[in-house]
């Protein structure tokens, strides 16, 4: 599809008030995208496990205005408290998002929001919140056009998230989504997710994901400011080679079930994104040391035990601790009795590659 086509040509039916809530999950990369260009295109495909239990819920309460605003109005409310500090990110994305949703300056809206996991801590909670209220405007618009295909829904509510946050467009299915185009997979698109194609084994279906909450505070550097450093970055070129390779490397590894692989590739993305943070101009950290002590236990519990347990990172010093459920009352054991010490208050998320987000 293309941009023109998610610009309206007009509406069917009237204006009217009412609310709308939907609860959309967070995702972790496992090809990574960092870099992008334009309105928010990435510069490489990547590729993700949609989460269950890490997730945003987001009420929507719309009234219609007698006169359009010169600019969307809104509240937004996080908590139950109002939250100021989002008001610029939204304002924003309804700067953006205007001319495929040109009815917004007719309504005032209330934006009530919540997180099943800390904010701003590296689990991509604007992927979940920016999906979220996505998928609540996106209802409003099918309202007003009845009409609408379920298709053109998920694809243009995709396409808007990634206008508030790149991840978010991935955000909207599951288990698996790509961004980006990519040469081997038809159907891919840079202005939205699509699922993931091909063969699946039945390994990586329901594939769990351990968060291990080494810091629960807001990150150091924004992922936005990280992206923008990729822009005359060194090793760039490299890199967007490099994730291209893997992602197409990733279809034999889902259609075989091959963990030895999957661990090799998963764990080389993660070190390779904080790689290019550390040698950016300015450069960054985000892991921690308790970070690198969790990596080091994982590969040392892997060596013992013959397990199939893998880490990935997310822009943040929290650890993604990834492995088939057969293993998980081992693994969930293991992290429990070693892994928890370095966490934040010993605190950690289970969760699992889920089917992406449902209307409340």
């Amino acid at each position: 599809m293309t941009v023109e086509q998610f610009l309206p040509q007009g509406y069917d039916v009237k204006a009217s008030s009412g609310s709308v809530t939907w609860q959309s999950p967070s995702n972790i990369a496992l090809v990574k995208y960092w870099g992008k260009y334009g309105e928010q295109m990435p510069k490489n495909p990547s590729v993700s496990f949609t989460l269950n239990n890490c997730h945003t819920v987001t009420t929507l309460n719309y009234e219609p205005v007698e006169n359009p605003f010169a600019k969307t109005t809104f509240e937004i409310f996080l908590d139950g408290n109002p939250a100021p500090e989002f008001r610029e990110k939204i304002e924003g994305f309804f700067t953006r998002i205007e001319q495929y949703l040109p009815f917004i300056k007719n309504y005032k809206f209330s934006i009530e929001t919540s997180n099943s996991f800390p904010h701003s801590s590296g689990i991509a909670s604007s992927a979940s919140g920016m999906s979220a209220l996505a998928l609540c405007l996106m209802t409003i618009e099918k309202g007003l056009q009845p009409d609408m295909a379920d298709d053109f829904f998920k694809k243009k509510a995709s396409f808007l998230a990634r206008l508030g946050s790149g991840s978010a467009s991935r955000s909207i299915g599951g288990p698996l989504i790509v961004w980006g185009t990519h040469a081997e997979i038809e159907g891919s698109s840079q202005l939205y997710g699509t699922p993931y194609p091909f063969e699946i084994h039945e390994v990586f279906k329901e594939y769990q994901d351990t968060i291990l909450l080494v810091d629960k505070g807001e990150k150091q550097v924004s992922s936005t400011v990280g992206h923008g450093l990729m822009k005359n970055h060194a090793y760039a070129e490299a890199r967007f080679t490099q994730a291209n390779d893997n992602l197409e490397a990733l279809k034999g590894i889902f259609k075989t079930g091959d963990l030895d692989a999957f661990i090799e590739l998963v764990e080389s993305e993660a070190l390779t994104l904080h790689a290019m943070m550390m040698t950016s101009q300015p450069y960054f950290i985000l892991m921690k040391p308790n970070t690198l002590e969790i990596i080091n236990k994982i590969w040392e519990y892997r060596a013992q035990s013959g397990s199939k347990v893998s880490f990935t990172l997310d822009a943040g010093a929290n650890v993604h601790v990834l492995y088939p459920k057969s293993e998980k009352e081992n693994v969930l054991a293991f992290i429990a009795g070693e892994l928890s010490q370095y966490c934040k208050d010993q605190e950690f998320i289970e969760d699992f590659a889920g089917k992406g987000a449902v209307q409340l």
